[in-house]
């Protein structure tokens, strides 16, 4: 961080149009591997599940005393994995069908100039385990690997403020219903009891969101997301119907 030689009793000014270095403070385990299939916004996939784990010096219990009262937090995040592209000072959201062009302070796309993003997660639980310090979470938009910057707790009164108006995300997309194929249904089965994790409600969940880009709508051919160690495949139809055809164990992330 720049700064100047003197300040105010003693505390350098900060040059506000200098560079600020930032600390990071945990790493996300998600159960998103790959970019494509992590939904655009936080909350639309309650089964999406991530473990953050604080990183030292703040893997402290003292730091997180009291978060567990709150049932909801803000995580600031870097989109590490964006910011080889660079930035963009007009982007075309998803939202609006990729037809029109906004501002990039006018939307969330993680082509920002500093590639900051904030999501509010559920809180599910505070894990100390040997030392160190954790946070469970769910209804996450967040890749695996992800470096986290801060953390807050949702505070309703002053966070969801009557009246705010979404300009033109007013409403929750839509969700399309999925079909799983008999094989695909037994993978999801006894993945779930080899694992425990609820595989089939995570895909209904994630696909069910149509994580397609705009440009990809029209295509007729097979898509496949990583969701933790299983590559998924699904088509869509002509009629939008959605089938989930097979579902495969990756050998190596």
């Amino acid at each position: 961080m720049k700064e100047h030689e003197h300040g105010v009793n003693g505390v350098p000014s900060v040059d506000v149009a200098g560079e600020v270095c930032l600390r990071v403070i945990g790493i996300v385990r998600s159960c998103f591997t790959e970019r494509f299939g992590i939904p655009r916004q936080p909350g639309l996939v309650r089964a999406a599940t991530a473990r953050l784990e604080l990183l030292p010096p703040y893997n402290r219990g003292e730091m997180v005393r009291g978060l567990e009262e709150f049932s909801h937090i803000w995580v600031q995040f870097l989109f590490h994995r964006t910011v080889a592209e660079g930035w963009k000072p007009t982007v075309r959201p998803p939202r609006l069908g990729g037809r029109r062009r906004v501002g990039v302070f006018a939307c969330r796309s993680p082509h920002r100039p500093n590639h900051l993003g904030l999501s509010v997660l559920k809180l599910e639980k505070v894990v100390f385990e040997g030392g160190e310090v954790a946070l469970l979470l769910s209804g996450v938009d967040l890749l695996d690997g992800t470096p986290v910057l801060d953390i807050k707790p949702y505070v309703p009164y002053c966070d969801s403020p009557a009246g705010a108006v979404g300009g033109f995300a007013m409403e929750s997309p839509p969700s399309t219903g999925i079909v799983f194929s008999p094989a695909a249904a037994n993978f999801c089965r006894e993945y779930g009891e080899a694992t425990g994790r609820d595989l089939e409600e995570l895909i209904r969940q994630v696909i069910g969101n149509d994580p397609r880009p705009a440009s990809q709508k029209g295509r007729k051919n097979g898509f496949a997301a990583a969701l933790w160690d299983v590559d998924v495949v699904w088509t869509v139809g002509a009629g939008g119907e959605v089938v989930v055809g097979e579902c495969r164990r990756l050998t190596a992330r």
